[in-house]
């Protein structure tokens, strides 16, 4: 068993698109609806930038978020179409890109130190949501495959039309229903299905309430300001942002479901947001005999993130394994 904590980073990962500021000239150009949304910030007094290098957008109105959102996917994607409905995620790209670097460094571990690209290479995206994020960045920096599953119809019937309007993707990315709430993987891997990785941004709250209160904090941290209306600005539907028992609940419950799908899965990962629940989820995973385990810690800016990956391949198993087709 091995517990291994991968060093903490200060920047992006060094592949992430996003490393630099946003080049807001370029995001206009592809999606000139943006440009109502940007200002100069004038809180930002250092004299050796420009006018137009202290350009930024309100991180606190959700329609701004969602504007930057669509001109990076036109921009760095290459997407034709990009919508969500109304108060669904509207998740921060560079994040959700970092993982998924560090997700192909991970794969990159176990394969000679090369990063298994193409079709062949599956992830199963564990609560795709309505914005089809991991699939749409996956695919175009690697080519992977993805499943996406869900448990909300509607955010799948959204990544449909999304799917269905970027023609590229269309081979690329099935989505599957969760039929049973209360379960992850089941009714999802069956017999014949291989994943090379899973991937997740668990629910993060145990309640509406606690979603709300964490909402409210994040919007007056970023307004400065003191507001009692739970304005969501990333948005998030019930399932996205709570669940009973919380993300601990939700992980430890993948948990117990990967051990019954040992050799069809080589990574199982997902975020962790509480490094205070990294304990008890290396306890789990050491009681289910996970062969490896590894912490991988993402930087962006002045915030720590993580991922937490499991495999149950032996170190013989695992050389063995073919990511691309025979």
């Amino acid at each position: 068993m091995k517990n291994k904590i991968i060093q903490e980073k200060t920047t992006l990962h060094p592949r992430n698109q996003h490393r630099f500021r946003y080049d807001f000239e370029k995001l206009i150009y592809n999606y000139p609806i943006l440009k109502n949304y940007i200002f100069v910030n004038e809180h930002d007094v250092d004299p050796n930038k420009s006018e137009q290098a202290k350009q930024t957008i309100d991180f606190a109105n959700p329609e701004a978020v969602k504007a930057l959102n669509k001109a990076i996917l036109i921009s760095n994607y290459g997407i034709e179409y990009w919508e969500i409905p109304k108060n669904y995620l509207c998740p921060p790209i560079p994040g959700r890109a970092d993982y998924i670097h560090y997700l192909a460094d991970l794969l990159a571990d176990s394969n000679n130190k090369i990063i298994p690209e193409g079709e062949n290479v599956i992830g199963l995206d564990v609560g795709i949501g309505a914005n089809c994020i991991y699939p749409i960045i996956g695919n175009h920096e690697y080519q992977w495959s993805f499943v996406g599953t869900d448990i909300d119809e509607n955010a799948l019937q959204n990544c449909k039309k999304i799917i269905a309007k970027n023609p590229h993707l269309i081979e690329a990315i099935s989505l599957q229903l969760q039929v049973e709430p209360r379960f992850i993987f089941k009714n999802i891997i069956l017999p014949e299905d291989k994943f090379a990785f899973t991937i997740c941004n668990p629910p993060f709250h145990a309640s509406q309430d606690e979603a709300t209160k964490a909402s409210l904090r994040k919007v007056n941290n970023l307004e400065d300001t003191k507001s009692i209306k739970p304005i969501l600005n990333f948005g998030g539907q019930n399932a996205e942002l709570w669940c009973t028992g919380g993300e601990i609940g939700f992980i430890t419950q993948m948990i117990y479901e990967s051990v019954k799908y040992p050799l069809q899965v080589f990574w199982f990962t997902t975020l962790v947001s509480k490094k205070d629940n990294l304990r008890s989820i290396y306890k789990t995973l050491n009681k289910v005999g996970a062969v490896e385990i590894k912490t991988i810690e993402m930087a962006q800016g002045q915030k720590i993130s993580r991922f937490v990956a499991w495999t149950f391949l032996s170190e013989k198993q695992q050389k063995e394994w073919k990511f691309s087709a025979e």
